[in-house]
């Protein structure tokens, strides 16, 4: 619509000259025969029309460009957004959060100004000059030939810049990316950075990356100020040179006034969509960089996280023996890309009780939540839940039995009572109140200023109380699986215990099982796995593993836990 608009204006605008022409042609004509004043005033209504009609439609014409600049930004935001957030968590950890966040924010305007605004300019423009120069040639020959050869001219140095524009651009827009990386890593760290007197050191590295861009950028402004300033200077010396030849040609009687006057009308629009047309021919590059970038992101690996029609959840455990495992890893071998983490996982989860999972730092037990979670997908072996391999199950009804508590616990932006019922948005107070409970943190809740309702910012809570919130979402409606990244890692003694007491009525009804680096999470699991190199080295309680394994009784000397049954 804007497009045809657009050409609705430029039509108005090509005729303006033509009118202006055969008013000067009645009026020499009657001047000529000497018989009195012209009636011209037809023609002065449809020259008025012409130019109220043209005014019209550009305005129209704008006022859609705005709209569908608005409609292209939140289109590209709302693509950009669910990609990100149905992404593989591998291909998220590979890259900076704050660069992902500039491709959504920064880089849709750019788009923006390109989608919206440079297409059908340089479009308009395009059709205003081929007009232009066809009315032209049919006023006359000679003055045409002149024109055509400075738009040749223009032409051709701006089509010259075009390589130099795209690159400049690109370069910039990815520092821009780097330094919302780098800033973000930063702040998430601010803490760290202010305690070790950093704070200059990383203002430096931030900035520097905003200099880059600020020197790729000027170096685009000197292309697109380069591109237009030849467009303009070329025009003006095309319309001398017009004026000046029109001048002779009409003083041999080659061309009439009117004509003179009609052509050099035409001449001084061709300015405005010649230099129109280098402004925009660099905007249009930008936007070129910017597309790129959000293809970049449109082409991440997404997760298929819906129900799979043949395969929508696993059987309900309530149909199997109660000594059936309801979990398995059976030579699980998995990894992020390179060398496996895991290299032959073997795993008998029951359905009730509490398990461990202990060992070293890279042995593979984050990694083999992942898996279980179907963060990453196994390259070998089987994963079965319930009875049914994982894989044969889709991504939400394998995730809909576990709840995930992080190690780091991480706060969701929002209120109180949307963080706890984030799993089940549906769940009511008492619901919410009676998990906030469990892990102690009705009162805290209750002296909130907005109760259950404030709005808080996840570093208002301390780590302790951002996990116990994360303990109240998992157990808001326990599913068959709970899973605890070391939860009580941040957690004070008086907490843990609560915890601990939480975690033992849980196991009557779920399977608990926690990644272990205390001692205490170990005495209480009914049955602990040793994960070393990537493989399950031993199983069994906490006195049998002491007599059993050397390595569970270095794990455990070595995090200074008393080698004892109680």
């Amino acid at each position: 619509m804007a497009l045809v608009l657009g050409l609705g204006f430029s039509a108005g605008s090509l005729a303006i000259p033509l009118v202006v022409r055969t008013v000067l042609d009645e009026l020499t004509a009657s001047g000529d025969a000497r018989s009195g004043p012209p009636d011209i005033s037809m023609w002065v209504l449809v020259l008025v029309g012409l130019i109220v009609v043209s005014g019209a439609l550009g305005f129209a014409q704008w006022l859609v460009l705005g709209r569908l600049a608005e409609r292209v930004v939140f289109d590209a935001r709302s693509s950009l957004v669910r990609r990100l957030l149905s992404a593989a968590v591998p291909e998220l950890a590979r890259r900076s959060t704050g660069e992902l966040v500039t491709r959504v924010t920064s880089d849709t305007l750019l788009l923006r100004e390109a989608a919206a605004m440079s297409i059908v300019m340089v479009v308009n423009g395009a059709v205003a000059l081929a007009g232009a120069l066809a009315l032209m040639a049919s006023l006359d020959i000679v003055l045409f030939a002149t024109m055509i050869g400075a738009v040749v001219v223009i032409g051709g140095a701006v089509a010259l810049l075009l390589p130099f524009l795209g690159r400049e651009q690109a370069r910039s827009q990815a520092a821009v990316g780097a330094l919302g990386g780098l800033l973000s890593g930063v702040l998430g760290a601010v803490r760290t950075v202010k305690a070790s007197g950093t704070e200059e050191r990383e203002s430096a590295r931030i900035l520097a990356f905003a200099r880059t861009s600020m020197v790729h950028r000027v170096r685009a402004v000197r292309g697109e100020a380069l591109a237009m300033t030849c467009a303009g200077v070329g025009i003006q010396v095309a319309v001398v040179a017009v004026l000046a030849l029109g001048g002779w040609r009409a003083g041999a009687g080659l061309l009439t006034i009117p004509t003179l006057v009609a052509f050099l009308l035409y001449a001084f629009q061709i300015a405005e969509p010649a230099t129109s047309l280098a402004m925009h021919v660099g905007r249009l590059q930008t936007g070129i960089a910017a597309a790129a970038r959000i293809a970049d992101v449109h082409r991440l690996p997404t997760e298929i996280v819906g129900f799979a029609p043949d395969a929508t959840s696993a059987p309900s455990p309530a149909i199997r023996a109660a000594s059936d495992p309801i979990l398995r890893f059976d030579g699980v071998v998995a990894g992020y890309g390179g060398a496996p983490v895991l290299r032959g996982v073997d795993l008998v989860i029951p359905r009730r009780g509490h398990v461990a999972v202990v060992g070293p730092s890279g042995a593979g037990k984050s990694t083999a939540f992942g898996v279980l979670m179907r963060f990453i997908e196994p390259s070998a072996g089987s994963v079965s839940l319930d009875g049914r391999d994982l894989s044969s199950l889709s991504i939400r009804a394998v995730r809909q039995q576990i709840a995930y508590v992080e190690q780091s616990a991480p706060w969701i932006p929002g209120s109180l009572r949307e963080n706890v019922r984030y799993r089940h948005p549906d769940a009511d107070d008492a619901e919410v109140r009676r998990a906030l409970d469990a892990v102690g943190l009705l009162d805290i809740a209750d002296a909130l200023p907005h109760g259950l309702d404030t709005d808080i910012d996840g570093d208002e809570f301390s780590g302790g109380e951002r996990a116990r919130v994360a303990f109240a979402r998992a157990i808001l409606r326990p599913p068959a699986i709970i899973l605890l990244d070391e939860a009580t890692a941040q957690l004070d003694g008086i907490s843990e215990a609560s915890v601990r007491r939480l975690v033992a009525d849980l196991a009557r009804v779920s399977v608990v099982v926690t990644i272990a680096h205390r001692l205490s999470t170990v005495i209480d699991a009914d049955r602990i796995y040793v994960f070393d190199g990537g493989r399950t080295r031993a199983s069994g309680t906490h006195v049998e593993l002491l007599e059993s394994d050397e390595m569970y009784r270095r794990l455990v000397s070595g995090l200074r836990m008393t080698p004892l049954a109680s």
